[in-house]
């Protein structure tokens, strides 16, 4: 596993001291009021300070409705996250995304690392263009796509989609970033810093803009207050994803022209680097 620079980005700050600033939410409260595992998400590349004054409205204790809250565990409010992708060799997932297919899927194994929890995730794209995620958890002895979790696949592809699920997978890409999350009924923001992505096949790694927080606002519906304050500072919906996005940047050759321009936005002060 490749861990994240040990410097203090400006983007790492941030969204820690949001955290620390908001109300707190334990996960067992967000499970309840925003669990979200069929839900809309729209992507933003935010500067540090302008996050810094929409989080700071949507967190305010005076907001109408409630305070959006930062989700807490045993007192800490940011937390570190490491995900594997699986693809086949010749990334049927990243091709079919790119192609805007119906029937699309991404597989990755997602650690927890402050706390040690793995979860095995398949997300789909649902019939109203709504991102559904299935998990199960790992035991800390079980290996990745082990009979159990290749039959756990199996089983909801064919559920979902009527297809069977790829005989081939591989480690494709990994990702570890810290994150902050803030909550209100039916709403959640997932707030991300301090990307690093590491192409598991070449080798090579490119990390994000030290200043830029990853946003996703995730909903039922469609616009959230906190969409709409983004939008008033004029930060508009990126075409981000941390797997599609992280591959036009580490593969320059790859057809990726609707994810090329974010993805020079996000990793602009870093050039691949090369295998190791």
């Amino acid at each position: 596993m490749t861990t994240a620079p040990a410097r203090c980005a400006t983007a790492v700050r941030a969204i820690a001291d949001a955290a620390h600033s908001a109300a707190p939410i334990s996960l067992d409260e967000l499970n309840e009021r925003a669990s979200l595992l069929a839900r809309f998400d729209h992507s933003y590349l935010v500067p540090a300070p302008t996050f810094l004054h929409v989080i700071g409205r949507l967190t305010d204790p005076h907001r109408p409705g409630g305070p959006y809250r930062a989700l807490t565990i045993n007192g800490r409010r940011a937390f570190r996250y490491h995900s594997v992708y699986y693809d086949t060799p010749d990334l049927r997932s990243f091709h079919d995304h790119r192609q805007g297919r119906r029937l699309r899927f991404k597989i990755r194994e997602r650690l927890y690392e402050d706390t040690g929890e793995r979860q095995f995730e398949i997300k789909l794209k649902g019939p109203r263009g709504n991102t559904v995620k299935h998990r199960r958890p790992l035991t800390p002895a079980a290996t990745p796509l082990d009979p159990d979790s290749r039959a756990f696949l199996t089983d909801t592809l064919h559920t979902a989609y009527g297809i069977t699920a790829p005989a081939a997978l591989e480690p494709s890409l990994s990702t570890d970033y810290t994150r902050a999350t803030f909550v209100a009924d039916g709403e959640r923001i997932t707030c991300d810093a301090a990307l690093l992505c590491d192409d598991l096949r070449t080798g090579r790694t490119v990390r994000c803009t030290d200043d830029l927080v990853l946003v996703e606002t995730k909903t039922t519906g469609h616009l959230t207050e906190a969409d709409r304050l983004l939008h008033t500072h004029g930060i508009r919906p990126a075409v981000f994803t941390k797997y599609c996005s992280a591959y036009a940047a580490l593969r320059p050759a790859l057809p990726a022209n609707r994810w090329r321009r974010t993805a020079h936005h996000a990793f602009s002060t870093t050039t691949p680097e090369p295998a190791r």
